[in-house]
């Protein structure tokens, strides 16, 4: 792995090796190559974005199935740029014609909040005399004031301000040390900060005030826990090794691994996203997904109070997974023979940067894969599996998301979300009442109810583009016990409904149902099952919204309505809450409402994309506190009429032994003398018996 990074680099130096792949993400030298092209025509601006227009889909499709006759897409660089004063543009930029071929002014918008924007409101705060004002009147002296610290968030939308000012809130905090938790001394004003002045314009005030909270800190870096007694002294250590290497593959961006073929794609918004999934299957290569990304995401806090209604942040829309991606260190992040990808930017200033290491690829053992014991006579065949696991690791001010793509060796492929971090909070007085809408997690520590909702963006490519999704219940067979039809009353079946319009795929989970969807391929039928191949999404942390029609959150975050929508593909519809987030009204909604307002629209037999929301509803508590134990949460999409038979047979066993072998003492021994010569051939270790 390392001579391979090692020949990456010297390539980029020496700029010589093949032409990316059309999926690679933009490279340092791209991306300095398309500012030169942007400023020579507009001059000074400050960058926001300058990322990968992938290409048309059928232009990529084309060249996929065959590349050598195909024409090569063509790289396109999608910008978004600020002019000094706050107008803003879009643009895209053709990188082998080296120019531009389109520039808009927008109206009305603002793009993301880059981590360089989020960087300068703390500055300002500390020095604005009506936030040392509010700080002095919450107990802290004027000259604490490099004491005081700031999470910038957006401001969602407050109709004070509308949406044509570049603006930001601050949710203050107060750091006695500079190694205590500021979210232990929550303050409980708020101030408006003006992006293009870079001012404070407003401070919302609440009408009972609750000064900074006199208790002690509450800490959890490691010299905080040595005070407190120390940590741990009965843990041995664990040690992952793999001494023959990694079984797995890696040519530029695209991983094969146990039949598995994947492209791994990065951006500056949605982080990792996986395209041309493929899986040989005893070597036909077959296509699953076209292309798979956490895709957006809203946390809506639950206290009406003003001005927490505007606490409802889109962690992807309105400041980019990508962008915050944390660079991963061996043994802590990751652990194992780790391969590392990088993560080209741009900075405000139009200068390439890079996150080292900003995605892990690992495999890591997955526990049995499939056994059987035969009862009569202890035959047994047991086989353990592995996993392939890509991931990042995002931090958003408070929280931090780690994302898991995992692939399995039976065709499964999982999504795992593990949410840690500190709480968001908010200062409360002894004694006060929550109402409900939070936790006093330590004395006067409010930590307010709130949702994680994300939006998983699946292009089904199963067996070809033109597919198909079923809503698949469990549901009791018809007749009434005694009946001729269901005499015992026993009989259920999986309820299949299709969903041939748009209006038709707008649903929900129901969990007394055991409800899923099969992504079908129509055209092509399982052999023995004769129904058509398929792959299932399998997700049962699915709360609902629970924010009411017609408020802030409904309006702006329309993805999260239901569990599932199902759109017909179109290029530009990646971005379910809009492309451009931060301050929109929600009036009118951007995104999925606006794709799917021809509810008439087929999605029968054709190329669809299936839009799920699933997540988790937090209602905080003190074991939440100082910092998050992980919560994972998880989906699969799982192989159904896809694969003939289970397609993890061919997987080396641990042990196998046949009643015959059982049968004979002598053969047993023999037998387990091969498997184990041929288990550890295959890189498993064999169990004796």
């Amino acid at each position: 792995m390392a001579l391979e990074r090692l020949k990456s680099v010297a390539q980029h130096v020496a700029g010589t090796g093949p032409p990316p792949h059309p999926f690679d993400p933009l490279s340092n030298a791209e991306i300095e190559k398309v500012v030169s092209i942007i400023r020579s025509a507009h001059g000074k601006l400050f960058y926001n974005a300058v990322t990968l227009r992938e290409p048309k889909k059928q232009e990529m499709l084309r060249w996929l199935e065959n590349s050598t006759s195909s024409p090569r897409p063509t790289r396109v660089a999608d910008v978004v740029a600020l002019a000094p004063g706050g107008a803003v543009f879009d643009g895209l930029v053709d990188l082998e014609a080296g120019k531009i071929t389109k520039w808009e002014k927008l109206e009305g918008v603002q793009p993301l909040i880059t981590m360089e924007d989020l960087q300068i409101v703390e500055h300002v705060c500390r020095k604005d005399p009506k936030v040392i004002e509010q700080c002095v009147l919450s107990g802290i002296p004027a000259s604490d004031m490099h004491k005081v610290y700031c999470d910038p968030w957006t401001i969602g939308y407050d109709h004070r301000f509308g949406s044509d000012i570049r603006l930001q809130q601050a949710l203050m905090y107060y750091r006695p040390h500079v190694d205590d938790s500021q979210y232990s001394f929550p303050l409980d004003f708020c101030p408006i900060f003006d992006a293009d002045k870079q001012e404070i314009i407003h401070i919302d005030i609440p009408e009972i005030r609750r000064p900074v909270s006199k208790a002690k800190p509450n800490n959890y870096h490691a010299a905080s826990i040595e005070v407190e007694g120390g940590y741990r002294k009965d843990i041995k250590p664990i040690n992952i090794t793999q001494p023959e290497g990694v079984s797995f593959k890696v040519e530029g961006r695209v991983i094969d691994w146990q039949n598995w073929k994947v492209h791994v794609g990065f951006n500056y918004k949605e982080g990792i996203v996986l395209n041309n999934i493929t899986y040989n299957d005893k070597g036909t290569v077959r296509p699953i997904f076209y292309r798979l990304s956490l895709a957006e995401m809203v946390v809506p806090y639950g206290n009406p109070e003003h001005p927490h209604q505007r606490k409802h942040a889109f962690d992807l829309g309105e400041y980019g997974g990508g962008y915050m991606t944390n660079s991963l260190s061996l043994g802590c992040d990751c652990k194992g023979a780790i391969h590392y990808m990088d993560a080209a930017f741009v900075n405000r200033a139009g200068e390439s940067t890079t996150i080292k290491n900003a995605i892990c690829i690992h495999e890591e053992d997955a526990g049995i894969l499939f056994k059987h014991t035969d009862f009569r006579d202890d035959s047994v065949i047991v086989t353990r599996g592995r996993k392939l696991i890509i991931s990042h690791i995002f931090t958003a001010a408070n929280y931090e998301y780690c994302v898991y793509w995992i692939f399995h060796q039976d065709g499964t492929v999982q999504l795992e979300i593990k949410l840690t971090g500190i709480l968001n909070t908010y200062a409360m007085n002894p004694g006060e009442d929550t109402k409900g809408w939070g936790t006093e997690v330590y004395p006067g520590v409010n930590a307010h109810n709130h949702q994680h909702l994300f939006c998983l963006r699946i292009d089904p490519n199963i067996d070809g583009p033109n597919n198909t999704v079923f809503q698949v219940d469990a549901s009791q067979g018809a007749g009434e016990v005694g009946s001729k039809e269901n005499f015992y009353g026993n009989a259920f079946y999986a309820k299949r409904t299709k969903y041939s319009t748009v209006k038709e795929a707008v649903s929900d989970y129901d969990g007394v149902t055991s409800r899923t969807w099969d992504m079908c391929n129509p055209n092509k039928l399982n052999p023995h099952s004769h129904k058509p191949v398929s792959y299932k999404l399998v997700s049962r942390e699915v709360p609902k919204l629970l924010p009411k029609e017609g408020s802030l959150v409904w309006k702006r975050a329309g993805f999260a309505r239901h569990a599932v929508h199902v759109t017909q593909y179109d290029d530009d519809q990646i971005l379910p809450a809009g492309r451009h987030v931060p301050q929109t009204s929600g009036e009118p909604s951007r995104g999925i409402p606006e794709w799917i307002a021809n509810g008439d629209a087929s999605i029968d037999n054709t190329d669809i994309v299936l839009w799920h929301t699933f997540g988790i509803t937090h209602f905080p508590a003190p074991e939440d506190f100082p910092v998050m134990p992980a919560e994972p949460m998880t989906l699969l999409l799982r192989p159904r009429n896809f694969f003939a038979r289970n397609p993890a047979l061919d997987v080396p066993p641990s042990y196998c032994s046949t009643p015959s072998q059982v049968a004979s003492k002598e053969k047993v021994l023999d037998a387990a003398d091969k498997m184990s010569k041929l288990v550890v051939t295959g890189g498993e270790a064999c169990c004796k018996k």
